[in-house]
């Protein structure tokens, strides 16, 4: 049958005003399904692997400062994160907490985890480094295993021992992923140009506190965020994983507003894939998952 002039405006009306009808509900799925989180599991670059956005850190000040909290406390701490839906857990041989990690996760499921851990200097047997974090651990296999602490230009000729173990390790299925955490702006960039990297631990927040800078030394740390960017920037073009840690400036940011602003910075520069923040009290957990989301919904 064929429609009229006026039949086919009055038909068409009804369709848009259908449509209209229908469109809050529509947007309100929509903004449901984009929500972002602290907790939400998020892809660490293109390694095939996720994690929680926020990570609870083991290693403030070598990790005296969680050391100090006491076992019992420390593996309270971890399991209230976990509650909290904080599952990637960042620790270090050279930590004092190391340790204390299979007594932390003991219960929890292992698949949920993301676990990362360092591994200092050069030691002897990488492969027995290695499989020493998974019997300390308890665990059958670390999911990101990192060269801890590079300083020096070309550091990668040095440490091709190494990475080769590194290499091994993860055809063994020792370890799922492999990476560095730098402390200077030549280690930084001597990774970034390694094709062999595919996790970086970048110091970054923008007040520009205790982040990588030109002396390769890990104690020197320099005052200008934006070669650290550039750095950052190129990962994320190569597909890495980036984790950003000295989020609250090595525990020194105590103003709130410093917390806020490094934490709002960290959520909307786009350049990051998750953050890990050393924590020594529920309290301070629940501050930064407020205000990650908050920074996350305002982004």
């Amino acid at each position: 049958m064929l429609l009229t002039r006026r039949d086919f405006v009055r038909h068409t009306a009804a369709l848009a005003g259908a449509a209209l009808i229908g469109t809050p509900s529509l947007l309100a799925a929509e903004a449901g399904a984009t929500k972002r989180t602290a907790v939400d599991q998020v892809p660490l670059g293109r390694t095939g692997l996720k994690l929680s956005r926020l990570g609870i850190g083991t290693g403030t000040n070598s990790g005296n400062v969680q050391r100090a909290l006491g076992k019992e406390a420390f593996e309270r701490l971890v399991k209230y994160a976990y509650d909290k839906g904080i599952t990637y857990i960042d620790a270090a041989q050279s930590y004092a907490t190391f340790d204390w990690i299979a007594g932390a996760i003991r219960g929890l499921p292992r698949e949920k985890l993301f676990i990362q851990s360092k591994i200092p200097g050069q030691p002897p047997n990488v492969l027995e480094a290695i499989d020493r974090h998974r019997k300390v651990f308890n665990t059958d296999y670390i999911d990101s295993m990192l060269i801890h602490c590079m300083v020096k230009d070309g550091w990668t000729e040095d440490f091709k021992r190494i990475m080769d173990g590194f290499d091994e390790a993860q055809q063994k299925q020792w370890i799922k992923v492999k990476g560095v955490s730098c402390h200077s702006l030549p280690g930084l960039r001597t990774a970034v140009a390694s094709p062999w990297v595919q996790v970086h631990l970048v110091r970054v927040n923008p007040q520009a506190k205790h982040i990588d800078g030109e002396a390769e030394t890990w104690n020197q740390p320099g005052t200008d965020l934006q070669p650290v960017l550039a750095e950052i920037r190129k990962m994320r073009e190569k597909g890495r994983g980036i984790i950003g840690m000295k989020i609250i400036g090595n525990g020194d940011f105590k103003n709130p507003e410093d917390r806020e602003k490094s934490i709002q910075f960290a959520m909307t520069c786009g350049l990051l894939d998750a953050v890990v923040i050393g924590f020594k009290s529920t309290e301070e957990i629940d501050e930064a998952i407020e205000r990650m989301n908050r920074a996350l919904a305002s982004a």
